[in-house]
């Protein structure tokens, strides 16, 4: 089957029988792909570029080609002729505005190549867009429309391609034709983005003068329009430009494991795909963050065992000694191992419409590795059109700072700038499951490095016997006079007569002294629980009883606090009292306060309260004094040992 000439329909394909199939895909898998994007401001025609592409290389299907020339007529700027941007602009919102908001894929090929190109949106709006479309491409073209020259948008986008670690720019100076092919327009706006680019950190990059509706310097034939231009046209460029895959070959070898297969007794190979370098049977191997080492027995494929793998297969390996090794874990170089660390300083692009809460705990994925992470209040917001570092307290939809992120355990990783695999990573919404940001590596932190779990003797487990009973934290949660201070305090009176060793966290006690330096923003109320939190795990260590009397708002927060905790350690009490009910008693008139304005982010009139889905205990107030609601925790935590 020949998809270049004729051109079959798309409805002919599917009845293609199955040789054919096997014949074009073997005439085709063999070639590299490069996967690259195309950025500029609004209007500088990407979509028209990549369309062009598209019909260039013949992969349009005859009624593709017919519906182009019906959507050309009806919805096309080109007048009577095909209107190639909508080739890509499939949204409808895109036909009516004439802008992209979306990230459109498209798969074409040549004879030496195959590529893989993603439409990526100008507006400064639709960042997070193109972010998505970057993260995977090795290359960019950044179309500058030649009647305006180099903007900020252009700025922008190129300071996000360098960013995410894009080695090979293409300067794609569109709309020649507008200005006449004049040369010394194009010369000029190279010579204001390579000053530009020199700040960026964009060492080098290749410079081409094209029109996509034209097709002047698009495929490999020299347009007769330039005849000062003596560089490769658009085509030839892409089909030499060197793969990622080639240069991640030259480094030390990196294979994060995706799963363990066993399937039967006498197999244990670790799977995955490998990121860097290469790998032989008999090469030195250590697991990270582990530490073990080991040697590679053989590499296993579908196809059968291999005598090398190199960077971009998958492949299971098998080592010759029983390691301890699994999901999440990184199989390395023995003499040139990645980090781990659980703390370090990352650049990064947050992508939701509510704005980031620093010190929340937010799901962090690196590769294979999931771990729960807190963000840090950020250095500074970069300001990408300037460049500028701008104070920020937290990230809006689109913006990117640089910060400092912890985790509940080591990740192993590498600098993004050394591995985009190892370096890049995403944020997501621990009860939205929404990807939320997307970040990249800078390098770990030196106290990550120094500070060290230092083992005990006497561990928890000892402090517990001696005191003879179960640590426990009882986290009670409600509006501000609800009554959890009251009933906490009453359930400890009776813990205390049974003997039992507790310790009782009020809100306003703490206040007083650990977290005197916060105030009732909603980061600082993340933070004043995030270290009540760690106050209580360390009482649990001890052997306590804790009870904790915070409105603590947010799920988020209590879910962190729960997760932090042995399994079963952490009972909520949910002590469910009305608003009006509890404005009613407003025994500090912290609610008269709150109503005239005199007090900001009070919970339950200005921020928000969020109950309870699952507390493992819940009283109400209302129908029960606080006697007899600390006799019914009682009976529901019975019997702690």
């Amino acid at each position: 089957m020949n998809l270049q000439d004729p051109k079959p329909s798309s409805f002919q394909t599917d009845a293609l029988i199955a040789e054919d199939i096997d014949a074009y895909l073997e005439q085709h898998q063999h070639k590299g792909l490069l996967r690259f994007i195309t950025c500029g401001s609004v209007d500088d025609g990407k979509s028209t570029l990549i369309g062009r592409l598209l019909y260039d290389s013949k992969m349009i299907f005859e009624d593709q080609l017919a519906a182009l020339e019906s959507d050309s007529a009806k919805h096309g700027t080109q007048g009577e002729e095909i209107d190639f941007a909508l080739l890509v602009d499939g949204l409808a919102a895109e036909r009516e505005q004439g802008i992209t908001i979306d990230v459109a894929y498209r798969f074409f090929t040549t004879e030496k190549r195959k590529f893989i190109v993603a439409d990526t949106p100008g507006h400064e709006q639709y960042t997070r867009n193109m972010v998505t479309g970057a993260s995977t491409a090795d290359l960019a073209i950044i179309l500058v429309d030649a009647r305006k020259g180099v903007l900020p948008q252009t700025r922008r986008h190129s300071y996000i391609t360098h960013l995410l670690g894009i080695q090979h720019t293409v300067l794609a100076v569109n709309k020649m034709d507008l200005v006449d092919y004049d040369q010394s327009t194009f010369e000029h706006i190279v010579a204001d983005y390579r000053a530009f680019a020199r700040d960026v950190g964009i060492e080098d990059f290749t410079a081409i003068p094209i029109s996509g509706f034209k097709g002047d310097n698009i495929t490999a034939a020299p347009s007769e329009n330039t005849p000062w231009y003596a560089g490769p046209a658009l085509i030839e460029h892409l089909e030499t430009v060197e793969l990622a895959n080639t240069a991640a070959q030259e480094r030390s070898f990196r294979m994060p494991v995706q799963w363990v297969n066993r399937p039967n007794l006498d197999f244990r190979g670790f799977a995955g795909l490998i990121t860097d370098g290469s790998i032989k049977p008999g090469d030195k191997v250590r697991i990270v963050p582990a530490g073990k080492t080991s040697a590679v027995k053989s590499i296993s494929t579908f196809d059968g065992d291999l005598d090398e793998a190199v960077a971009g297969q998958s492949v299971t390996l098998t080592l010759e000694d029983e390691v301890d090794c699994s999901r999440g874990d990184v199989i390395a170089a023995a003499d040139d191992p990645p980090e781990a660390s659980d703390q370090f300083q990352a650049t990064f692009v947050w992508m939701d419409e509510t704005a980031l809460k620093p010190g929340r705990g937010y799901w962090l994925k690196l590769g294979s590795q999931m771990v729960t992470a807190c963000v840090q209040t950020p250095k500074y917001e970069i300001d990408v059109n300037s460049l500028d570092h701008l104070a920020a307290k937290t990230l809006e939809l689109n913006a990117i700072g640089v910060a400092e992120f912890s985790t509940d355990k080591p990740i192993t990783f590498e600098p993004y700038s050394t591995s985009r695999q190892l370096g890049g990573f995403i944020l997501i919404d621990k009860f939205t499951n929404a990807t939320v940001g997307a970040g990249m590596i800078d390098f770990s932190l030196r106290r990550a490095k120094n500070v060290h779990w230092q083992a005990t003797t006497i561990t928890r487990e000892d402090h517990a016997s001696l005191k003879n009973q179960t640590p426990r934290v009882l986290w009670f949660t409600g509006l501000s006079g609800s009554g959890k201070s009251t009933i906490a305090n009453e359930v400890e009176k009776k813990l205390a007569l049974m003997n039992r060793h507790t310790f009782l966290l009020d809100g306003d006690n703490v206040r007083q002294g650990l977290n005197k330096d916060l105030g009732f923003t909603e980061t600082d109320r993340i933070e004043n629980i995030r270290r009540i939190g760690e106050v209580a795990k360390l009482m649990t260590d001890a052997g306590l009883i804790v009870l904790t009397a915070f409105i603590s708002p947010f799920r988020a927060e209590r879910r962190m606090v729960r997760e932090v905790m042995s399994e079963g350690e952490f009972i909520e009490v949910f002590v469910d009292t009305p608003l009006d009910v509890a404005e009613a008693r407003d025994v500090k008139g912290l609610y008269k306060k709150a109503r005239a304005g005199e007090i900001k982010n009070f919970t339950g009139i200005d921020s928000p309260y969020e109950p309870p889905e699952n507390a493992e205990i819940t009283v109400n107030t209302v129908s029960m004094t606080p006697a007899e609601a600390a006799d019914y925790i009682i009976s529901q935590i019975m019997p702690l040992k």
